[in-house]
């Protein structure tokens, strides 16, 4: 499966990103999980809306982080 941003012919997986990550940063710094989307929602000015990435994680909880 081809992921956004990669160049063709490139794969990579999320188990990739993570242990290039313990390598080059700090452990308490490193995702403990990675997710491919297909696009990132934007604003009408072009601004990553955060609020909708941060969407699918917080279903079910009634206070949420802004």
């Amino acid at each position: 499966m081809l992921k956004p941003g990669l160049k063709p012919g490139v794969d990579v997986t999320e188990d990739e990103i993570i242990g290039v990550c313990k390598k080059h940063i700090a452990a308490y710094k490193c995702p403990k999980s990675v997710d491919f989307i297909d696009s990132i929602p934007k604003s009408g000015a072009g601004k990553i809306l955060k609020r909708e990435l941060r969407e699918k994680y917080w279903k079910g909880y009634e206070r949420r982080v802004a």
